[in-house]
């Protein structure tokens, strides 16, 4: 007996077999009864034993029904009921979703519900359909496999609205509302409207199958869908039952079309078909036809069907209710247009991946098929659907029971098996036995004499036995049964036969070929293909029930293959009541969805399962330990339960945070350690301000102390020479009378003359000689007035005074102004005593030769022994060359010339010598009241800044006090300096005509002689060099090929070469001079020098033809040699031979005794006509002229000009030369150890004094050359040779190699190459000469030439490290190939170069090749084997056939994405390149696969560290570091390579690029590595060896900048850069645009735009800078365009505004109002005043604004228009045609409110809708979708617009804005257990 209280909850006999709850009431009269679930009253029997208590979790219901404690179907079936009456419709049991349809619109989809339940775990949340969805998505991403939801249930349950709500969280959590993600969704859509109908059961029944397939790739973003339908039902299109209506679109069509279209097809209404009245269901309550037909019509455009296609659609629609008017059944046809319609979607939405085959999608599978069916009537269709339920039910019983025990049993896990309901006997009976009973229905099908009677009777006799088949009662009953898992059916068998066949008459196929519908004969393409092709009538078709079992079979292999998740729809009742639970069905719907049985499993059974190593990777977090056994393992996988799975992933998430705000505090304290160490930096900085600004300021106050002081002290001078002078003017009076009349005052050009008369009245210019000078001359001894102006120098105020600079560097108490007395120490600090003596000596002899102290009486001191003794310290500083002032100071012809020479001289070359002198003169100018001393020392300057420039440290100072001197001499020495800084300092005194230039201030004109008997004048200065003059005079002359051409002076008997560099031609003069007066011709001031420009050097590849005036100068040159003896030889024949062809360039062919004697008198020396009569010379000179091959050929004279030109250079290369005096100190021995070099075009020549040659070197046999101490690598030895010139040396013989080099074609193999198996390279031998091939093919600057080897005749590619290329134009001797056989260590020289030095011994990848490399030589190969391991991390130029690591050389989806071996050579130059490619493209073959698959970033590392070690070109090498550079930019590599990688670039610390690579590595280190290979600007810098990479932005008022950017910029980065360098307020909100610029540069075909993007927290006047640089510019053409809606007033005042932003305060514009209105007010409201009421308008308003800026005006123009709704607005106009109420052109305006519908005419609001009411949109390239409400029932709205990304783009990142603002303020609810 059960003892009840009030109010409890039991469980009763309900009488059906199921108990119910009932719970307990007590009566007025003390009486206990029970009211049950249903409300009905039972009295409480004393003996009932039949009620038990009700568990408590039975009493409210649970979210999850495996915790129920009453676990029978009693429980189930009252946890749904309770649930349902609670209006929750949703229940797990365990994973297993099940879905009870309301029947009404719940607020369970909306976009907030989409975000809550993504990212979630199961059970996490209340149950929802958003979270199987996840769990399908989540588990996809987690496992990368595929995923199936299997939606089952009966007709009406819900599975096509769950499906649909699958498919639309699936497109929401993709997130990137694409337009393929949109044309997915608008196929639902199409297919249920031309695939679901109403019937009994369900007002939008499906009467098709259909599985989607949604693609995603590894980011999980869709990229596209597949369909697949299955049995739609055609036989609705001809009959409906009663209530039931015929598909869709029929009557969406009929009440949607204009009566235009309606009457062109001939249509009515519904009412006048009998294919739409057959039920008697013309309406259906809820459904909105023509609304309904313009998102039919919307969805057709999205998915791309043209007006074309859905016109003819509706004709053939029309044709179909047409033809059931005339009793005609065209289901087929139907059939036919909905399989096109479906393939038509399918070639939309499905697209075959382009990347590659390799290239692997997930999936998403979403089954929604025809639930089970069982009518009063039951046809063929209700068995092939029957039938695919009992495979989805046998399915779903595997998946639950069959497997998961047969699994415990294999891994011996304790268990009792579950009983289940088993449907394999009804599969069997249906498909699965021999002679089943769709393979009897087709047998039958088949014959033609086949009934429905036959097959019925073949079907009792097979299964009458069967306790499954149930056959018909008698001959006469055509209805036979079958024992489904959902209960029994009965099949009525008529017609079974006729639509298996699902065949079209012959004569139907005939008359659809004669149509002219193109959409027609379209849908039965293949029925005409196959009709037109068949012979034999006999042929057999596929049945439909085949067709049928094919695509079931089909289906079923997709999802045995995806791990699947089950959604199971109930109906509550057959009514589609709210609110109404019937138990019945509901318990049935139970049992045969075997609900219990699933509940058992679930909760006893371990569902779950991982390896070992899943296991342990995912949940090691748990250990408490980080040290583990790896050894340990498990092959079998660990079975979970789904409790513990989700306990332990709540754990692991627990654990993760709890990790990761540990992790964080560590952040914050170091960031607080960061915080504090800045702080007291900053203090430290502070405080070394503060005594700065304090020191600062005490100087600034003494400074202006001073100041004051100064200034009082001239007004107390002024004062003082008023009185002085008022005393001074009595005494003046009285002695007028008495004084002498005092000269007139002269002029400064006057003076100068005066100081310059001892120079002679005519100077020689250019060898002319003049008149000689006269003696020196004492000048200026009458003290006469001067106009030279007194400068103040009071320029302490400049960067670079010389106040500045005398107050930093001057010693002691020295000043910067003039003085007369002596110092005590020199101005500059000089650390040796002799130095101190000779700058005191200096400042001596300035102050006599300015006149600031009196001469001596006499000079005929000795020099002091102390002078003495310094300067033997310092011969080898080589006085005797330096310049001497003191000798331009020799104007005063009594001073002691010899010292002061020596003084001056010794101050030249101690440290700031040469700033001493300039200090000491500028100190003596500045401030200088004395006319005549001031004269005196800018002579001094100006001579001085001719020969000597100043040091670094004062040449600034010097400028700036140039520019501050008197006009006179200001830009003369400023450009002397400018000269002397530019040509470097002279080595001999200064000449008379520098003396002379001087006195005038302008250069000397220097006459240059010419081989042809010519001069030419040019101009020269102090500075000038040779290599000037050479270029003036060719430039002059015209010459072109100018090399070789060289600088001669001639003295006397003697001539020398100046050459054509930096030797200065005034210092060659001097030395003339000075020759001059060595030999005792003091009295001659001017000296017999001339200048002379020839022909010294020939290049080994000269050629006469290029430049006609060169080559007639050395032809003159030619000729002269010849005559003057020169040019001699031992065989009078050359003679003849020259002068042969001098006599046809000068006479021509004509021959006469006269000319020939001219001849032989200019070609013949003297002595050899004296040797040899005239005579006998003319005969032979005559006979050569006669016999000479240019006498026929009437070859032009400058060709034999060439030809005597070309015969002198190889006759005569020793007169072409440069010598060189130089000491053997090393190398193979010679007679002699001093000797001569020649070198000339010919070679090297070692000659001693007596032109006795030593050695004669061919270029060829030259190796190398190093330049620092000229040290000369050969064949037969290396020479170490010494000489004052050895750079010049060097550089000619390496300039000479170089030159021959580049154009040689013969070359010397160094070492063997054998590659056989590569064609592409050329096999040699040691020794072997081989021919270059320069046909561009390979590049020589990647280190790749083309050769032929001459042994072998075989031609291919050859490294330039391997082989020697000769300096040769001409195939060289067998001699010399035998002499370049070289030895290793000659090898290394001749390879040239200098070992590059390394401070520490650099690091290579050989440690971490031993553990993580694979094994060497597996790549095959010659050679492999023998390289070893330990030679996989070294260079190789042989590119490797698999990875290097060993854990990718298993993997065959990766290892073939390696292929950038290959390319990486390429790049380095180690591979030949046969064709010209643009580096991007190679970076992107390097980097393109990594950035997509992390395995391989670490093969990119170790290919490019292996390809940099121990490699012996630099080149190559230098390339590496671009790669590694770039590498460095993009991805990190693994934590066991990086320490491996950091050590390799820190011990390579002299590398440029090291030091970067490793700060891009450790900042790379902390962030997401990048998605993409390198960007065109990023190689392109690199390539220009710059780090920087620099971008323009622009900005919205019309301003740009540039702004610095790195590979690991990101563009949150650049825009707070942008926002920090202008100083805004804020970054939130503004964004970087890019715009394609058409016609632009090809580098740079984009503007990179930065604006504001997002319109929150904008108040005008609160950030001036965004006010003026964003907000105004921005908002003003919206304005003007007329988008905001405003008064009459608002406009003008703001017309007023923009008028003054136009003129500011320049009434004269106001005339110009009329023509700017467009630029002052809206363009549609221009015309609602006329022009000139506009103009009054404004005006009145200009003038009440007076007083304000521009920036104040574009603020208050902000602050007009910010109140108004639409400002920040963007803007849109587009065409709808969705919603009829609104017009057919809509402007969207987005802002921060929400998304605003405007009437672009009136500018009125339609309608507002907050972005939390948006559930979704996206973007095509002409069309935007907007979804408003929730996923079930929202309204759509699709717009026309080339525009709908930008809307696209701006409406995503509001949503995602205050999506953020959300989580940041929401606490995330991970409370699924207890803690």
């Amino acid at each position: 007996m059960v003892m009840l209280r009030k109010g409890e909850w039991v469980w009763m006999d309900s009488g059906t077999g199921v108990p119910i709850g009932a719970r307990v009431k007590v009566t007025d009269t003390g009486h206990q009864l029970l009211v049950d679930d249903e409300g009905k009253e039972h009295k409480l029997s004393q003996k009932e034993d039949s009620i038990r208590v009700m568990h408590p979790t039975s009493v409210e219901g649970v979210d999850d029904m495996i915790r129920l404690g009453d676990l029978n179907e009693a429980g189930l079936l009252r946890n749904l009921l309770v649930r349902h009456r609670q209006g929750i419709i949703y229940t797990y049991t365990g994973s297993v979703l099940v879905a009870v349809n309301p029947y009404q619109e719940l607020p369970l989809y909306t976009a907030d519900q989409v975000r809550l339940y993504h990212g979630r775990r199961l059970g996490e949340l209340p149950p929802h359909v958003f979270a199987i969805a996840d769990t399908c998505y989540f588990n996809m991403r987690r496992h990368n496999r595929d995923q199936c939801c299997i939606i089952s249930g009966e007709s009406g349950a819900g599975k096509t609205e769950s499906t649909k709500l699958v498919l639309q969280f699936l497109a929401a959590v993709s997130g990137q509302h694409s337009w393929i993600e949109q044309q997915i969704l608008e196929a639902n859509p199409i297919l249920e409207a031309f695939g679901n109908a109403k019937t009994i059961r369900n007002d939008n029944s499906s009467r098709f199958g259909k599985y989607v397939e949604i693609f995603f790739n590894k980011d999980g973003v869709i990229e596209g869908a597949r369909l697949e339908q299955y049995l739609l039902e055609k036989s609705r299109v001809c009959h409906q039952a009663m209530e039931e209506r015929n598909y869709h679109i029929f009557y969406c069509m009929l009440t949607g079309m204009t009566t235009e279209q309606k009457k062109n097809l001939c249509l009515g209404d519904a009412s006048e078909f009998n294919y739409l009245k057959r039920g008697d269901c013309i309406v259906c309550d809820g459904r909105d036809d023509a609304k309904d037909y313009t998102r039919i019509r919307t969805a057709l455009k999205i998915l791309t069907f043209t007006e074309t296609h859905c016109w003819e659609i509706l004709k053939l629609l029309a044709a179909l209710l047409h033809l059931g008017n005339v009793s005609f059944e065209g289901g087929a046809i139907y059939g036919k247009l909905f399989i096109w319609i479906v393939g038509r979607i399918n070639s939309v939405i499905h697209k075959t991946p382009t990347n590659g085959p390799k290239y692997v999608q997930n999936s998403i599978g979403l089954l929604d098929i025809f639930g089970f069916e069982n009518f009063a009537s039951n046809s063929f269709e209700q068995l092939c659907i029957n039938f695919a339920n009992e495979q989805l039910q046998q399915f779903f019983v595997r998946h639950v029971f069959k497997l998961e025990q047969e699994e415990y049993t294999k891994e011996d896990i304790v268990w009792k098996n579950i009983t289940f309901n088993d449907n394999t006997q009804t599969l069997d009976l249906l498909v699965g036995k021999p002679l089943n009973v769709l393979a009897l229905i087709d047998e039958e099908s088949h014959f033609p004499k086949g009934t429905d009677v036959t097959m019925l009777n073949k079907m009792n006799q097979v299964h009458a036995k069967c306790n499954i088949y149930i056959p018909s009662k008698n001959t006469h009953d055509m209805e036979f049964g079958i024992r489904h898992f959902a209960g029994v059916v009965y099949y009525d068998s008529r017609g079974f036969l006729e639509k298996n066949r699902d065949t079209l008459s012959s004569d139907i196929i005939k008359l659809i070929d004669t149509t002219t519908n193109k959409l027609l004969r379209q849908i039965f393409e293949t029925q005409l293909s196959a009709n037109a092709a068949q012979t034999d009538g006999r042929k057999q078709v596929s049945t439909l029930s085949g067709q049928f079992r094919q695509s079931l079979d089909s289906l079923m292999k997709a999802l045995s293959i995806c791990q699947p998740h089950f959604i199971r729809c109930f109906k509550p009742n057959d009514n589609k009541k709210s609110m109404c639970f019937d138990r019945d069905l509901c318990i049935r719907q139970l049992r045969y969805s075997g609900m219990i049985d699933t509940i058992r499993i679930r909760k006893l059974g371990y569902p779950i399962r991982h390896t070992f190593k899943q296991f342990l990777q995912r949940y090691r977090v748990l250990l408490k330990t980080t040290v583990y056994e790896s050894s340990v393992t498990c092959l079998h996988p660990l079975p979970i339960q789904d409790a513990h799975d989700s306990l332990l992933e709540w754990e692991r998430e627990r654990e993760l945070n709890r990790k990761a705000l540990i992790i964080q505090r560590l952040q914050h304290g170091f960031q607080r350690l960061q915080s504090t160490i800045r702080g007291r930096l900053s203090r430290l900085h502070y405080l070394k301000e503060l005594a700065a600004a304090v020191t600062l300021q005490s100087q600034v106050r003494g400074y202006l102390a001073r100041k004051s002081y100064k200034s009082k002290r001239e007004a107390v001078t002024v004062l003082q020479a008023h009185t002085r002078g008022m005393l001074a003017r009595k005494t003046t009076n009285k002695m007028r009378t008495d004084a002498a009349a005092e000269p007139e005052p002269v002029s400064e050009q006057e003076m100068v003359e005066t100081m310059f008369e001892f120079l002679p009245h005519k100077v020689s210019v250019g060898g002319r000689e003049g008149p000689a000078p006269e003696g020196f001359e004492v000048m200026l001894t009458t003290n006469v007035p001067v106009e030279l102006p007194v400068v103040e120098y009071d320029d302490e105020d400049e960067e670079f005074s010389f106040i500045k600079f005398s107050a930093l560097h001057f010693q002691g108490s020295a000043t910067h102004s003039h003085i007369t007395q002596r110092l005590r120490q020199p101005l500059l600090h000089h650390e040796d005593e002799g130095d101190t003596l000779a700058c005191l000596t200096v400042w001596w002899i300035i102050l006599r030769f300015m006149g600031d102290i009196a001469e001596p009486k006499q000079i005929n001191q000795e020099p002091s022994t102390i002078i003495q003794k310094n300067l033997g310290q310092r011969q080898n500083r080589r006085l005797s060359n330096l310049v001497g002032l003191d000798q331009v100071l020799n104007i005063r012809p009594y001073w002691d010339l010899t010292l002061h020479s020596t003084k001056f001289n010794r101050t030249l070359f101690i440290p700031y010598g040469q700033d001493e002198i300039y200090c000491q003169i500028i100190k003596q100018l500045v401030n200088n009241k004395n006319q005549k001393s001031s004269l005196r020392g800018w002579v001094l300057l100006s001579i001085c800044l001719g020969i000597f420039p100043p040091t670094e440290l004062l040449i600034q100072y010097l400028e700036s006090f140039l520019r501050r001197g008197p006009s006179s001499y200001c830009p003369y020495c400023a450009e002397r300096l400018r000269r002397i800084v530019a040509n470097g300092e002279r080595g001999e005194l200064p000449c008379w005509i520098e003396l002379q230039a001087v006195k005038t201030k302008k250069p000397t004109q220097v006459s240059v002689a010419l081989m042809d008997g010519l001069s030419v004048s040019l101009p020269v200065d102090s500075a000038c060099t040779s290599a000037e003059v050479c270029q003036a005079l060719a430039k002059k002359v015209n010459i072109k090929d100018t090399y070789g051409f060289s600088l001669y002076i001639g003295f006397y008997e003697k001539v020398w070469s100046l050459g054509s560099g930096g030797k200065h031609v005034m210092d060659a003069i001097s030395q003339c001079e000075q020759e001059v007066r060595r030999k005792g011709e003091e009295e001659q001031h001017h000296a017999s020098w001339r200048l002379y420009f020839r022909k010294e050097l020939f290049t080994p590849w000269h050629d006469s033809s290029i430049d006609a005036v060169s080559t007639d100068l050395i032809y003159r040159q030619v000729i002269r040699g010849l005559k003057s003896g020169e040019y001699h030889s031992e065989k009078e024949d050359d003679f003849v031979q020259l002068a042969a062809m001098y006599y046809y360039v000068t006479f021509g062919s004509t021959n006469s005794v006269e000319s020939a004697k001219n001849v032989v008198g200019e070609c013949i020396t003297t002595e050899l006509i004296e040797t040899k009569s005239q005579g006998k010379w003319i005969q032979l000179v005559t006979a050569a002229h006669t016999q000479g091959p240019y006498i026929n050929s009437r070859r032009s004279t400058d060709s034999v000009k060439g030809d005597v030109v070309d015969y002198a250079r190889q006759k005569w290369p020793i007169f072409f030369s440069k010598f060189y005096e130089v000491t053997q100190m090393s190398g193979p021995p010679l007679s002699k150890s001093n000797f001569i070099v020649a070198i000339n075009w010919n070679g090297i020549s070692f000659q001693d004094e007596k032109e006795k040659k030593l050695l004669e070197l061919p270029y060829p046999e030259v190796t190398g050359v190093n330049k620092s101490r000229y040290e000369q690598a050969i064949p037969r030895g290396q020479f170490l040779l010494q000489s004052v010139e050895a750079g010049e040396m060097a550089d000619l013989i390496q300039w000479y190699l170089e030159g021959l080099r580049e154009r040689s074609v013969y070359a010397v193999a160094l070492q063997d190459i054998n590659r056989q198996d590569d064609p592409t390279f050329l096999s040699y031998k040691r020794g072997d000469m081989l021919v270059i091939l320069k046909d561009g093919e390979y590049s020589s600057d990647r280190g790749w030439i083309k050769g032929t080897n001459e042994r072998t005749g075989n031609t291919g590619a050859v490294s330039t490290d391997t082989v020697l290329v000769l300096p040769t134009l001409d195939k060289p001797s067998d001699t010399t190939l035998s002499l370049l056989n070289l030895s290793p260590d000659q090898r290394t020289v001749a390879q040239n170069a200098p070992a590059r030095e390394e401070a520490v011994s650099p690091v290579s990848l050989k440690e971490f090749a031993y553990d993580y490399f694979r094994q060497p030589g597996k790549e095959g190969g010659r050679g492999a084997q023998a390289r070893g391991r330990e030679k996989l991390w070294a260079a190789s130029k042989e590119p490797i056939k698999q990875p290097l690591l060993k854990s990718l050389v298993g993997n065959t989806d990766l290892s073939h994405l390696a292929s950038f071996p290959s390319p990486i050579l390429k790049y380095m130059g180690d591979y030949p390149i046969k064709q010209v490619r643009q580096p991007i493209e190679l970076t992107d073959q390097i980097f393109g696969a990594a950035t997509q698959h992390v395995p391989l970033q670490d093969e990119v590392y170790c290919q490019i560290m292996r390809q940099m070690t121990s490699n012996n070109s630099r080149y190559v090498v230098d390339y590496g570091w671009q790669l590694l550079w770039l590498c460095t930019g993009l991805f990190p590599p693994s934590q066991i390579l990086l320490r491996y990688t950091q050590r390799f670039l820190e011990s390579r610390p002299r590398e440029p690029l090291a030091a970067d690579c490793l700060q891009r590595l450790q900042m790379l280190v902390s962030m997401e590595p990048r998605k993409l290979p390198p960007h065109q600007v990023e190689v392109d810098a690199i390539q220009q060896d710059s780090n920087q990479i620099f971008h323009k932005v622009h900005f919205p008022n019309d301003r740009a900048e540039l702004f610095e950017v790195t590979s690991t910029s990101r563009i949150r980065d650049l825009v707070r850069s942008i926002a920090y360098k202008l100083i805004l307020a804020s970054a939130d909100g503004y964004r970087l645009m890019n715009i394609c610029v058409s016609g632009g540069p090809a580098t740079m075909p984009y503007l990179v735009i930065f604006m504001r993007k997002l319109w929150f927290n904008v108040t005008p006047g609160r950030d001036l800078t965004a006010d003026l640089t964003f907000h105004f510019p921005q908002e003003l053409p919206k304005y003007l365009r007329g988008y905001h809606k405003c008064t009459k007033e608002e406009m003008t005042s703001l017309a007023g505004l923009l008028f003054r932003v136009k003129v500011d305060t320049d009434r004269s514009q106001f005339v110009m109002i009329p023509r700017m209105l467009k630029e002052l007010v809206p363009a549609d409201e221009m015309k609602t005043m006329s022009p000139e009421d506009w103009k009054k308008h404004i005006i009145a308003s200009y003038n009440k604004q007076a007083g304000i800026t521009l920036d104040e005006a574009k603020v208050a123009f902000l602050k007009g228009i910010c109140h108004w709704p639409t400002f920040g607005c963007a803007f849109f106009e587009v065409k709808q045609t969705s919603e009829p109420s609104y017009p057919s052109i809509i402007q969207i305006a987005i802002s921060k409110q929400g998304v605003n519908f405007i009437n672009p005419k009136t500018k009125e609001f339609l309608v507002m809708h907050p972005f939390n009411r948006i559930t979704n949109w996206s973007s095509g390239s002409t069309y935007f979708h907007i979804t408003i409400g929730n996923l079930v029932k929202g309204n759509t709205l699709l717009c026309e617009t080339s525009l709908g990304y930008k809307m696209d783009d701006l409406l995503s990142s509001y949503v995602n804005m205050y999506e953020m603002q959300r989580q940041a303020v929401r606490p995330r609810n991970n409370s699924m257990f207890p803690t």
